[in-house]
Parts: C-alpha cells; structure tokens; sequence
C-alpha cells in the first residue's frame, strides 16, 4: 500500500528556514515587525516546501483567529431544512460570508442559535470559547436580542447586525426594507393599481414593520386607502392563505398584493387559482426573498431581491475593519434591494 504524503507545516517550514515558529507565524500573517530579509528566508522556504497556511498557524500570533461566526435563528432555519421548502437565506449568507472571508485569508463559521432559548447565554459564551471568533454576524431576531449583544459587547468582539430594529452597540447593515416595500407598492400604482393589498411578516422581525412602513407611505403619498388591505401573517405558508383570503373577499377585492417573503406569496397565488383570478390578468402578485422557487411557478413572480450574499460580503468587510483598525460606522450601512419584473405583474383589467 502507498505510504500517505505527510502534510507540510509550520514546524517544517521553520526547521528549514532556521527561524521560530512565532517569526514563521508572523510572516504568514504579514505582521509589520519583521526584518524583509528574514520575510525572505521564510517565504523562500514556504514555496519550496508548497506549504499552505492553516488556521492553527495563522492563529499562533495571538492576535487574531481567523474566523468569523454567523448567527441564524436555530427554529425557523431547521424548520425551513425539514420542509425542504426552497428557501436560500443560509445558502447565500454562505455564498457571499465565505467568498468575503477566503479574500481575507478567514473562515467563516456557521452556527443555529435559538433566540428564544433561556440558556442563550450561556451557548453563545461556549462557542465563543472554544472558536475565538474575531468577530460575530448576527441576523434577524438576534440582531436586536439584547442578551446575544450583551455578551459580545462584554467580550469586546467586533460584531455586524443585519436588519436591526433598534439602535444599539454593533455595526448595523440594513436592505432598505421600507424602501424596498414602498418601490414595490409605487410599481404596482403606475401600473394602475389602486387597491394594493399587503401581507406582512410577524413582529419579532423588524424587517416586518419597516416593509409595512413602505406600504403605507407609499400608499399615502398617491392618496390611496388602505382600509381593508392589510393582513398580518408570520411568513408561513398558512398565514398567507388566511391573508390572500382576506383580501380577495368581496365585491372590493385587492387587484394586487405584496407578500412579505415567498411562502406567503406562493399560498396567495393558489388561494388566486381556488378563486378562479389569474395571474396577472385577475390579481397582479409580488413576493419578498425571490429565493429560486418563485422562478418556478406559473407565472414566474416579480419579487423584491434581498441583496443577501451583498449584505453577508459587507459585513465581514466591516468586521475585519473594526477588529484591525477599530473603526466602526457612526450611521447604518445600507445595501439596497431591487425589483425584479416578471411575470405576475400587469396594469388591472
């Protein structure tokens, strides 16, 4: 049998060069106090060698761990893998959390906690301990979770709150909810819409009362009623049906509704269909999310695009700052979303 290659490490790279562990550590770190010449001698070794830097190496300097640890609300995120339901939140705070941190020579980790947990606290300062992350993502609801923050404010760890409803310490990046909601709601008026209906999410997300914001005021700025088509859901398939069926009831109908992620959009065009509206001659429909399954119905549904990977990308940019240099945005960073048109949108009859 073939003998396994030994892996190269930071142990062979310094018995070749003639050097420390901790001077071969600072070079891989590209830390300002070391002599150029002996940078050269260490990396000449590096390349002869083909060695690659690991995290225990990275880490040995002490100053920093090379890794960032992302949040997600354990219950919603399970609940949404079990379903298989379609929905891509984790897959692209992945895409654009990872890509960002392999730039920077970090990793990014991912853990599932539950907001709502009465030993919150005492799991967070576990996986703080035994990661020693640089710095910490934190999504909706524990971006406004005052125990989560807490314990990373007492432990003085850099971290990024994406959609936050109050202020508070950390560095907040928001999508422009409202102003997402209410570019929605103005496309949906110029294309002759008066009787726009909205589906909003629960109150434990601020997300929820920022797009219920954007309607409203962009219904108040044309001067359009609202009475009758507001329903309060909680992003769950069921919570849309009860919506749709609230607002497609009666001589008086919603002519087009804004739900505020997909789930509650895909239960609003079958509740359509029982009631024998088509899409979009009957009821023009936009979702919130646009993760893939809205492509795959029929029509394909205009949705407001969350920027999420953008968002994720951005946040362990301004991490990796604040843990450098300590800088820290006075104002929330804003990563706008966009509208993408499709199918399910035309003026009324």
């Amino acid at each position: 049998m073939a003998r396994r290659r030994q892996a190269v490490t930071i142990k062979h790279v310094a018995a070749d060069a003639g050097v420390s562990l901790q001077t071969v550590s600072r070079v891989i770190n590209k830390e300002p106090n070391v002599r150029p010449e002996m940078k050269a001698k260490v990396q000449a070794s590096i390349d002869k060698l083909g060695y690659v830097p690991s995290i225990a190496a990275q880490r040995m300097s002490g100053s920093r761990s090379y890794l960032i640890l992302a949040l997600n609300d354990r219950d919603r995120t399970i609940a949404d893998w079990k379903e298989r339901q379609g929905a891509d939140w984790v897959d692209q705070m992945l895409l654009g959390g990872m890509l960002k941190c392999a730039e920077h020579g970090y990793r990014l980790i991912f853990e599932l906690v539950d907001t709502h947990s009465d030993h919150i606290e005492r799991e967070l300062t576990a996986a703080i301990a035994a990661l020693q992350p640089d710095g910490v993502i934190l999504t909706p609801p524990h971006s406004d979770n005052p125990l989560i923050t807490g314990v990373l404010e007492k432990q003085d760890i850099p971290f990024a709150r994406i959609s936050p409803g109050v202020p508070g310490r950390g560095i907040a990046i928001t999508m422009n909810d409202d102003g997402a909601a209410e570019m929605a709601t103005d496309y949906l008026a110029d294309l002759g819409h008066s009787r726009i209906g909205f589906i909003a999410g629960p109150d434990e997300y601020s997300v929820s009362g920022w797009r219920t914001d954007g309607w409203e005021k962009a219904m108040a700025t044309r001067g359009l009623d609202t009475a009758g088509l507001f329903h309060k859901g909680d992003f769950s398939f069921e919570s849309g049906r009860e919506g749709a069926e609230a607002l497609l009831n009666g001589p008086n109908r919603a002519t087009a509704i804004i739900a505020s992620n997909d789930q509650m959009a895909l239960a609003t065009l079958e509740v359509a269909r029982e009631k024998g509206l088509a899409i979009p001659a009957d009821l023009s429909l936009i979702s919130f999310d646009n993760t893939p399954i809205v492509k795959f119905t029929h029509p394909q549904l205009t949705a407001v695009d969350q920027p999420i990977a953008q968002v994720a990308a951005k946040a362990v940019d301004l991490i990796i700052a604040a843990h450098r240099d300590g800088e820290v945005p006075d104002a929330p960073v804003v990563v706008p979303a966009d509208l993408v048109e499709r199918a399910s949108t035309a003026p009324p009859r």
